[in-house]
């Protein structure tokens, strides 16, 4: 997607009120190298400012377990994203603010909400993408994706039908990236036990 597009994306984002999304845009637009125009800078922090947000008010005053979920999974998030831009220590901060949204939002999650439920689901697809992605440890990512995938497959029957589309959704999204990631895997074991005889 070319850099106009993706402010595009950004503004309509914005528009709807999908911080993550628009978080995502411009992410992207800052990943082209380009320096960015004011309109751009302008976009990229209405989109990060709402990490304070959800510090200071959303996930502060969240009482219902989905909610928190939720809130904490965005602010995992908008960390994950900023840490695939980041160097030396700003990386750092932002690679341990991730970690540590999505953990406090894991272990919510699995103690107050089905295995089943999109927000749960979710939250494990992007985790496990970032221990793929960030921290570069597969095993972890699939053990993650994996266990989230079973469980919501042994309780596929407490599925309502507000969220079935959602759920089954996110559901084939694990299923897709424990193949991807299982066959890089073999993939790079499979090299290096060439180079080893």
């Amino acid at each position: 997607m070319d850099k106009n597009d993706l402010v595009q994306k950004a503004k309509l984002a914005e528009q709807a009120e999908r911080y993550d999304d628009m978080a995502a845009a411009m992410k992207s637009v800052t990943e082209q190298g380009a320096e960015l125009s004011n309109e751009e800078r302008n976009l990229l922090s209405v989109a990060y400012k709402n990490v304070g947000l959800l510090d200071n008010f959303l996930i502060t005053n969240a009482t219902a377990a989905e909610s928190k979920v939720f809130y904490l999974k965005m602010k995992g998030d908008y960390y994950r994203y900023l840490s695939e831009v980041a160097s030396g220590d700003a990386k750092k901060d932002t690679v341990d603010n991730s970690q540590q949204a999505y953990q406090q939002a894991f272990d919510i999650s699995k103690g107050e909400m089905q295995p089943t439920h999109p927000i749960r689901l979710g939250l494990a697809l992007n985790f496990s993408v970032f221990y793929y992605e960030i921290l570069n440890n597969p095993d972890r990512a699939c053990s993650l994706a994996k266990t989230a995938f079973d469980e919501a497959i042994a309780e596929l029957d407490t599925l309502n039908e507000d969220s079935y589309k959602d759920s089954t959704l996110i559901m084939q999204l694990l299923r897709d990236n424990l193949t991807l990631w299982t066959s890089e895997n073999q993939a790079d074991e499979g090299e290096t036990g060439d180079g080893e005889n």
